[in-house]
């Protein structure tokens, strides 16, 4: 299997997140979009899509 890295940016799924929500009804904060996208972030790790790494 070969291996790629992909950088994952939760700043940018949280704006993508409330982009998306507003699109079809909904008024999420910006504190919801943030902890939808943690929760996206934490699920990949959960399903070894990603891997976390600190720099």
């Amino acid at each position: 299997m070969r291996e790629t890295e992909l950088f994952i940016d939760t700043e940018e799924i949280a704006e993508f997140f409330y982009r998306e929500l507003i699109k079809r009804g909904f008024t999420p904060t910006e504190l919801e979009s943030e902890e939808l996208a943690d929760i996206t972030f934490d699920y990949l790790i959960s399903k070894c899509i990603i891997e976390e790494w600190d720099e």
